[in-house]
């Protein structure tokens, strides 16, 4: 079969990008990837033979440029990033280090393969925005930027040089504003995966029957990952060098809805405890989007219910706690 194309994904052996990976591959495009230096390939074993990877520190500037050099890619999806508030949070300088000084190698890196390269598509996130007023508000692309942690000030910086490498050098790059998103795969540093992983141990025998939350008042816009990677690749079709486009599910779901919802799909009588040291400072009280731009010029749409999201997520840590 012929491959329609080229494409090297940034952080494939993560929770989006091996999602991407094989939406790529069912395309029939030729799929170039980046590890990090010992980073766990569990996500993708699957599809290991099919796809040409290695592991480079996304901060080596050199290494990148090499790789990116020998693959010359037509699409680059750059997702390796430090990818969770919390962890910015604890890890601020190296938050900083990996997705500021990482996306400007892959930059950089894009002005060596000249009209070779279609697109860049930059991931970044609703964390952007930060604080706002008022706090019910539903934000699109032109909403200014306030970012609130560590994760979200690396990321509006990573769209200011994307825009920067846009005027100066006319790298066609896009930015990808993704709200949260969820699925199987996907980290337990993040809310979905945590409260199945805490259900499956519980069900497993193998954590007494309490689980730990931390603000159950907090909303988020949370869409599945498959939908969100058919996003990315849409950007990387249609979207528009330097422009932005929100993916979001368009609707605020509160973290007590989740943990509802996850514990109706469970057998189990589970005592919930609020965790003190799950408590933020900085978190955003509401995050709520309108992804129109991208259901307008990509003929971007989402597939999956929430409840279909939670029910894989759930399965997903069910086998992975029962091995």
């Amino acid at each position: 079969m012929t491959k329609k194309g080229r494409a090297l994904i940034t952080g494939i052996a993560g929770f989006a990008g091996s999602y991407l990976a094989e939406l790529l591959l069912s395309k029939s495009i030729k799929v170039f990837g980046t590890i990090a230096p010992g980073e766990r390939t569990d996500n993708i074993d699957h599809i290991l033979r099919d796809i040409e990877t290695e592991e480079i520190d996304i901060v080596d500037r050199q290494g990148i440029g090499n790789f990116i050099g020998s693959a010359k890619p037509d699409f680059i999806f750059h997702l390796a990033a430090m990818a969770s508030v919390g962890q910015s949070i604890q890890n601020e300088r190296l938050t900083y280090h990996i997705n500021i000084f990482g996306s400007l190698n892959m930059l950089e890196s894009a002005i060596l393969l000249g009209r070779q390269l279609k697109k860049i598509v930059m991931i970044s996130s609703a964390d952007c925005y930060g604080v706002f007023e008022p706090p019910t508000k539903i934000l699109r692309e032109n909403q200014s930027l306030n970012p609130v942690s560590p994760y979200g000030i690396s990321k509006a910086t990573m769209e200011y040089l994307a825009n920067y490498y846009v005027r100066q050098y006319k790298i066609p790059a896009v930015i990808a504003r993704s709200f949260n998103h969820a699925g199987p795969r996907q980290s337990d540093f993040f809310v979905v995966p945590s409260f199945c992983r805490q259900i499956a141990m519980i069900e497993n025998g193998k954590m007494k029957p309490q689980m730990y939350v931390g603000d159950l008042s907090v909303k988020r816009d949370i869409s599945d990952v498959r939908d969100i990677v058919q996003g990315y690749y849409l950007i990387s079709q249609a979207g528009v060098t330097g422009q932005r486009y929100q993916l979001s599910s368009d609707r605020a779901i509160s973290i007590q809805q989740i943990l509802d919802n996850l514990l109706s799909l469970s057998p189990a009588r589970i005592e919930v405890v609020i965790d003190k040291n799950l408590l933020r400072k900085s978190d955003i009280p509401i995050l709520r989007g309108n992804s129109g731009k991208a259901r307008k010029e990509l003929g971007w749409t989402r597939k999956y219910k929430f409840q279909r999201t939670l029910k894989d997520t759930l399965q997903y840590w069910r086998e992975k706690v029962g091995h």
